[in-house]
């Protein structure tokens, strides 16, 4: 049977890829859709157990001047509500619903800190500053979503007004560009306070982008249904223009100068332009570029080898509970979104310093050592909980609720516990400690009302998404990113060594994040349609 041809096909039916692969078909384009797993979007996915609805990944959006223009361009109709997010310290808890909450915040803070006050108020001071220059980086519609030619309204009032504001914006972004933790220690003498600010975020984020969490919590929203539902929808659109989608299918070989994909079981692919919305170390290591120009060669081994050294960033450990009491219960104690940290202390040298070490005893460490250890990077960790039941109530079971329970992990330690053949007992510890000390501090009724419990570790979104080092927001920030920064040269992040093939997705640009992905995914589709 002969092979069949495409203009187009996208590895990854995550965001990128889906929205790429969706503009591309919008176009007319004969598009293949190739997705390891058998339903599609990524980290951007909800499923089903028990009756209850979980996210997979990732627990709220944010718009980000990308999301809500994308679904407009596409004509989709997305049912969304506001995800309002709690902040909680130890007893202190705080609902934010405005820009006035930051007041609220600092109060908190003070509270819990009363001998840092200069320091907080400085602090607030620096985040205000934030969130104007994300209000400015933000409060204009992405203009890669817009056609300039014809919406003249859009580019005279709205575009060209802005962008000098923007430039300006985006040189103070830049002086912003160093990590969280030293930027942090020239502002914040107290080490446990530097630490529940910073413990957050990924190891060595960006000031900027790390100290705008407060606006990004004032964007989040959620799909009535699920997260999932956004990327339903886009795949929806895509086969509506006669995309086609192959699942449970997983690329094991580029031919880039054959214009070549072959699969797991030997079938190839042909296509005019290739785009790879999946883990970009895993493309180096099956692409062969034989047969391609000198330069491009030489160009590609080049990358591949400045990408193989690099490692993806942090992961995260999520635990899903299935608790017999309705969520009123628990929307009495916080926000359906919410950051808690159950110690004032922050976690010191607890996470970093202590784990390395355990990591380079490697096989040798006791388990009476590492359990030690994981009872206080619990008891002093910050906590993403998400409980979907109360942004739409048809989430859970009726008078049941369900959570969602995160903290950041390190893919290494996971990985070693795995090869000395305790996994799945390391697993059953942390869970239990998880639930002990939410039960302990903010929610009771954790303590004899769980009806059911299972979770994800580093290496299960490694074997899900197929990310290196079970990575979930790219690469890490503890070395230089081998990745595009810069907001002014995102257009160049779709680009590759080979003229046919690029590249979209959280691999291509830093920092990542979902509005990233989509932005990517249409700019790769953008640069194949102008070819």
């Amino acid at each position: 049977m002969a092979e069949k041809k495409y203009h187009s096909v996208v590895i990854g039916g995550g965001m990128a890829g889906l929205t790429c692969a969706a503009y591309l078909a919008r176009e007319g384009k004969s598009v293949l859709l190739i997705e390891k797993n058998r339903e599609c979007g990524g980290l951007v996915n909800t499923f089903s157990r028990d009756g209850f609805q979980f996210e997979a990944g990732i627990r709220a959006l944010e718009n980000a001047g990308i999301i809500f223009p994308m679904l407009k361009e596409l004509g989709i109709e997305l049912d969304v509500v506001k995800s309002p997010v709690s902040v909680g310290v130890e007893n202190e808890i705080l609902h934010i619903k405005d820009i006035g909450s930051l007041k609220e915040y600092r109060n908190l803070l003070k509270k819990i800190y009363p001998e840092s006050e200069a320091e907080i108020d400085h602090l607030m001071k620096i985040i205000r500053k934030v969130m104007k220059q994300m209000d400015v980086l933000y409060g204009l519609e992405n203009p890669n979503f817009k056609d300039l030619r014809s919406d003249r309204n859009y580019l005279f009032k709205e575009l060209l007004p802005w962008l000098p504001k923007f430039l300006l914006t985006i040189g103070k972004i830049n002086r912003m560009n160093m990590p969280v933790e030293p930027y942090l220690g020239k502002i914040v003498t107290n080490p446990s306070l530097r630490d529940i600010i910073s413990q957050h975020f990924f190891k060595n984020t960006p000031a900027f982008f790390a100290l705008s969490y407060f606006s990004l919590y004032l964007d989040y929203f959620y799909p009535r249904g699920g997260v999932g539902k956004l990327a339903a929808a886009v795949e929806k659109r895509f086969l509506e223009w006669g995309g086609e989608i192959k699942r449970e299918t997983v690329i094991e070989r580029v031919l880039a100068c054959e214009h070549r994909v072959t699969d797991q079981n030997d079938v190839s692919y042909i296509y005019e332009n290739l785009v790879w919305a999946a883990d970009l170390k895993t493309f180096y290591r099956i692409t062969d570029v034989a047969g391609c120009s000198p330069g491009v060669q030489s160009k590609f081994g080049e990358t591949k080898s400045r990408l193989s050294e690099k490692r993806g960033g942090d992961s995260v450990f999520t635990l899903f509970v299935e608790v017999d009491d309705p969520p009123e219960s628990f929307r009495k104690i916080a926000n359906g979104h919410f950051f808690y940290s159950p110690s004032k202390q922050g976690l010191g040298e607890t996470h970093w310093s202590e784990l390395d070490s355990i990591l380079k005893a490697s096989g040798k460490v006791e388990k009476s050592r590492m359990l030690n250890w994981l009872d206080k990077f619990l008891t002093l960790n910050t906590y993403e909980i998400s409980i979907p039941a109360l942004k739409d109530p048809d989430l859970a079971p009726e008078g049941k609720t369900g959570l969602i329970i995160s903290i950041l992990a390190e893919y290494d330690l996971f990985k070693m516990i795995d090869e000395a053949g305790w996994y799945r007992e390391f697993i059953t510890e942390m869970e239990e400690r998880i639930i002990r000390v939410l039960a302990g501090s903010v929610y009771p009724m954790l303590e004899d009302k769980v009806m059911a419990r299972f979770s994800f570790s580093p290496l299960s979104y490694e074997n899900r998404v197929g990310t290196s080092e079970g990575a979930i927001t790219g690469w890490s920030f503890r070395e230089p990113v081998p990745a595009i920064n810069k907001i002014l040269s995102s257009n160049r992040a779709v680009v590759t060594p080979i003229p046919s093939v690029f590249q979209a997705g959280q691999w291509t640009y830093s920092p990542a994040g979902v509005p990233m992905a989509i932005l990517t995914g249409k700019l790769a589709a953008r640069r194949i349609l102008n070819r």
